[in-house]
């Protein structure tokens, strides 16, 4: 490509609204481009080629893994959702309106019910099982407060994948079998990554864990152990049981708990004094959508005491309708791992990826059955493995960037290569910069050619604002046989013989 005919429209300023690295770049390097502050995007044009580049490889190990790609309508039928229960519990995150003919439908923030009706419409029998259907396709959530830019965004792009299952042995090998893809995917695009136990959310299931691009800027707290392999979010992390006497101090935490169709209750959670609530934990205590701030007055109409606190507290002494036990404690720093003995520290992640075991929680409210050997009908048992593919642009950039902008994984660069022509005016100059950039796409490599009529300092802020992971730069040195070859990650360079740059640039590249 030609960059005097690219559209890239790169600025110095900041904008107003951007305190990630990855969301200042992107917009500066003329990658993508605001609609309005909303939270939506344009990718432009060398935007959508490095998201391209990262769904292909993610397409690739996929496909490598016998999963087959599918494309499902972005606007799903409500009733849907109200097959599954998930109407009303998915919250004001879910985009709703009416067609023409007063018909209900949403704007898909995930497909679970769009994919288990496509699969109940074709499969039945055990012979048709396994299977592993995947989409690379928009998704809408309507963010409360979109921030960060791709890193949390309305509308995005995402690859979301369903398989189905005669047994819950072979979910599991499947669940195993991604787990496994997931790591080459991110191994591939140079990431810094943590597999880690998570919540299991709106999406529901009995397991799953998150894939965690680490990053100083992460939203997701996760903690992790120094001597072993031991990771978790801090909403499903857990630590060595601690022992509490009949001396232990508590409080009472009160918060109510939202539920479907309007219903609420209040509830006492009641943990050591020195502990802090895990909300995530306590909401799923109760199986509650959420929880708020409550009246402290009111007396609660269930109580949860944090399991480990045993014969420290006495039930008797709560008013309530029910009493439960359950882990709503949030692990600290410095606590025990419970696999190895060793310390829990904390670190930030930024959430990539995440794998669900879902057993039956779909096919059987949705009613999405097999035959088996028998004859005899039974539910499908599922699994289910996301991969925020437009959020992967921003983690990359998290993790590989500079003060003076983006550095891109050789997977993930818009360009293998960049020829900078430092004088368009000088004839020889510009010979040789000719001459390179067609030897180089004669031998199939992505190369940026620099003959902007711009100045020189000028084309290397571009340069290293966009990020190529190499350049060539054909500069003053020429007249002494001279150009330079510089690796964008550090900004380090070596000067080559102009003569055998071609030979240097083959065995480099």
């Amino acid at each position: 490509m030609r960059y005097s005919r690219l559209l890239l429209p790169t600025t110095k300023e900041t904008p107003n609204d951007a305190s990630l690295a990855s969301h200042i770049y992107l917009i500066r390097a003329g990658l993508i481009q605001s609609v309005g502050g909303s939270g939506l995007y344009n990718f432009l044009p060398l935007g959508k080629k490095i998201l391209d580049k990262v769904r292909a490889v993610v397409k690739e190990e996929l496909d490598k893994a016998g999963c087959q790609e599918v494309s499902l309508s972005f606007v799903t039928p409500s009733a849907l959702w109200d097959e599954s229960g998930r109407l009303e519990k998915y919250g004001k995150e879910l985009l709703r309106f009416k067609d023409r003919k007063d018909n209900d439908f949403i704007l898909g923030p995930t497909h679970e019910e769009m994919m288990v009706n496509l699969v109940r419409q074709t499969v039945k029998s055990y012979k048709q099982l396994p299977l592993n259907l995947y989409q690379i396709n928009l998704k809408f959530r309507d963010e409360i407060r979109p921030r960060f830019g791709l890193m949390r965004g309305r509308e995005f792009l995402m690859k979301d994948g369903y398989s189905f299952h005669s047994s819950t042995e072979d979910m599991l090998r499947e669940f195993a079998l991604m787990e496994e893809t997931y790591k080459k995917i991110f191994t591939r695009l140079g990431l810094e990554f943590r597999v880690v136990e998570a919540d299991s959310g709106a999406i529901g299931g009995s397991g799953s864990k998150e894939f965690m691009v680490l990053a100083d800027s992460g939203e997701d707290t996760i903690v992790v152990c120094n001597d072993c392999e031991y990771g978790a979010n801090i909403e499903a992390a857990t630590c060595q049981p601690k022992v509490y006497d009949t001396h232990t101090a508590c409080k009472t935490v009160i918060k109510k708990a939202l539920y479907d169709e309007g219903k609420s209750l209040c509830v006492g959670f009641v943990l050591p004094q020195d502990a802090e609530l895990q909300e995530t934990k306590a909401c799923n205590s109760v199986d509650a959508n959420d929880l708020i701030e409550c009246d402290t007055q009111q007396s609660p109409s269930i109580v949860v005491i944090e399991e480990t606190l045993g014969a420290a507290v006495d039930p008797n002494a709560f008013d309530a309708e029910e009493i439960n036990y359950a882990d709503i404690v949030a692990v600290q720093e410095g606590d025990t791992c419970a696999m190895c003995g060793g310390a829990l520290r904390y670190t930030k992640g930024i959430e990539a990826g995440h794998i669900f075991q879902l057993g039956t929680r779909y096919s059987e409210p949705m009613g999405t059955h097999f035959l088996d050997e028998n004859g005899k009908t039974q539910p499908m048992v599922m699994g289910t493995y996301g991969i925020g593919v437009s959020r992967l642009l921003a983690a990359i950039i998290e993790q590989n960037h500079d003060d003076k902008g983006c550095i891109w994984t050789k997977e993930s660069a818009p360009f293998a290569l960049q020829i900078i022509i430092s004088n368009i005016k000088d004839d020889a100059q510009v010979a040789l910069g000719e001459k390179l950039y067609e030897a180089m796409l004669s031998l199939g490599v992505d190369v940026l050619l620099d003959d902007r009529k711009d100045r020189f300092g000028a084309k290397m802020s571009d340069y290293e604002l966009l990020g190529v992971p190499h350049a060539v730069v054909i500069g003053k040195n020429l007249s002494e046989g001279k150009v330079e070859f510089v690796t964008r990650k550090g900004m380090s360079s070596i000067e080559v013989d102009a003569d055998g740059i071609l030979d240097f640039l083959r065995d480099t590249l």
